[in-house]
């Protein structure tokens, strides 16, 4: 059975620290979701591979 994110958060602040600040578990939290994020576009697909990245690059820097 998958967590809630009602659980998520709870096992998140279980590892924080007892003097965490609201700002400290909404980083936490922002984070992990762009974490989760990234690896559901991989799941997808949905990614530029290295060496296409490497040619934009090599464009953007001749400009």
């Amino acid at each position: 059975m998958k967590a809630t994110p009602k659980d998520e958060v709870r096992a998140l602040l279980e590892k924080l620290p007892d003097d965490a600040s609201l700002n400290d578990i909404q980083y936490h939290i922002y984070v992990r979701q762009k974490i989760e994020r990234g690896l559901e576009a991989i799941r997808k697909g949905n990614v530029i591979p290295h060496a296409e990245i490497e040619k934009r690059m090599a464009r953007w820097l001749e400009k």
